[in-house]
């Protein structure tokens, strides 16, 4: 089913996490990022053929920013038993064989994707150095079954506004993708 992004309010402080990368089991939490000057949280997923459609560009934004002032994370909180493909083990894989250059962490509660008001995959959320949300929504426009090309390029404006200490533009759309495979009786009040 194809949802669309709760747009968590602008200036909302980045909530905390700490959770197991997938690829490493190393605990990341929000102050792994601190040296970061924008920090790009990414809800996603293996599963979910609106991820898929944008899983070359979020390859190329890993390597486009590796080693920069900025940091992305990757975060699948799908309920694993429904969805084996979004099983810890097939992250890993999934992350190695694409070659993502950021941590896919997976959130076993999904308290971390309730605290962002995670709707969707993909689901895209922009702190700035203060780290209060500076932009949420889509990637871009395209989507699955269209011609438009996937170029990342409203998430990426964004984090070249945060980098140049320049405004984010106030017009944001939200993402569209699979809801966020809750476990039976944890959907999140805002999802129902």
């Amino acid at each position: 089913m194809a949802v669309t992004s709760t747009m968590l309010p602008l200036g909302t402080e980045a909530p905390d996490f700490g959770l197991p990368d997938a690829v490493s089991g190393e605990i990341v939490s929000l102050a792994s990022f601190a040296p970061a000057k924008a920090l790009v949280v990414m809800f996603i997923c293996n599963h979910c053929p609106y991820v898929k459609h944008v899983a070359d560009q979020l390859v190329a934004l890993g390597e486009e920013f590796a080693g920069t002032d900025v940091a992305l994370v990757a975060i699948s909180a799908n309920d694993p038993v429904a969805y084996p493909d979004d099983a810890p083990e097939k992250l890993a894989a999934e992350a190695q064989e694409r070659g993502y250059r950021f941590p896919y962490l997976f959130d076993a509660t999904q308290e971390v994707a309730k605290a962002y008001t995670a709707a969707c995959t993909p689901d895209f959320f922009v702190f700035g150095p203060d780290r209060t949300l500076v932009y949420r929504g889509r990637l871009d426009e395209s989507r699955p079954g269209t011609s438009v090309p996937v170029t990342g390029a409203e998430l990426r404006a964004a984090i070249e506004a945060v980098r140049n200490d320049q405004p984010v533009a106030e017009e944001q759309y939200p993402s569209m993708g699979c809801n966020i495979k809750w476990r039976p009786g944890n959907e999140p009040a805002y999802f129902q």
